[in-house]
């Protein structure tokens, strides 16, 4: 079992209030859209149970989502479309939708915590933080919000596309994902920028 790093508490520079959390959900994925949320938590309205969307139960998320909704000083939801990370990249993709996210936010930050090593082309002070999910609560609370709306659109995307499993494994290569798409070819959400769908579109062509 490989051994989990534990990483020092994170000491943000900025200790002002209009403070913004940003994170992207769904770099791994073959199919859909990348999400990301920014979230300016309200110190007055204090949310507990904030932690890395990952690691908490979906009735847990849920209820967390609807709780950000409530007390969040505001927050934003943003994307990048599967043509964008076809034509950018995936990275580039992600740091695309981080953006729009803050830029989204009606209240404009002063400071800017970005989950990852690498930040988005933009104006923001700001800082990165690995593994910012599991260590900065308004990181962890976009987190929240971009994977509960991520895995909601997959479910609806199911229905829309039916046969390849999306609503079980939201779009991540899992084994059943693999066969489904060896048997019925990409569909238009599919990323054909992305090894197991590009090799598959030149043979569906």
């Amino acid at each position: 079992m490989k051994k989990q790093e534990i990483l020092p508490p994170y000491t943000c520079p900025y200790k002002g209030e209009l403070l913004a959390g940003v994170d992207e959900v769904g770099r791994g994925p073959l199919a859909g859209d990348v999400v990301a949320a920014a979230v300016i938590l309200d110190p007055a309205r204090p949310i507990e149970g904030l932690a890395d969307s990952k690691k908490l139960s979906e009735k847990k998320r849920e209820a967390l989502f609807d709780e950000i909704h409530e007390c969040a000083l505001c927050f934003a939801v943003a994307r990048a479309t599967v043509q964008e990370i076809d034509q950018l990249n995936i990275l580039h993709a992600s740091l695309l939708a981080m953006r729009r996210a803050v830029e989204q936010l009606q209240v404009q930050p002063e400071f800017v915590l970005v989950d990852g090593n690498k930040k988005p082309d933009w104006h923001y002070d700001c800082d990165t933080v690995v593994k910012g999910d599991g260590r900065v609560k308004a990181i962890a609370a976009a987190s929240i919000l971009a994977k509960v709306t991520r895995d909601r659109e997959m479910v609806k995307l199911d229905r829309k596309y039916p046969g390849y499993g999306l609503a079980g494994h939201k779009g991540y290569p899992t084994r059943t994902h693999l066969q489904a798409l060896e048997q019925l070819g990409p569909s238009p959400i599919h990323r054909r920028s992305f090894a197991p769908v590009k090799r598959l579109s030149m043979d569906f062509v």
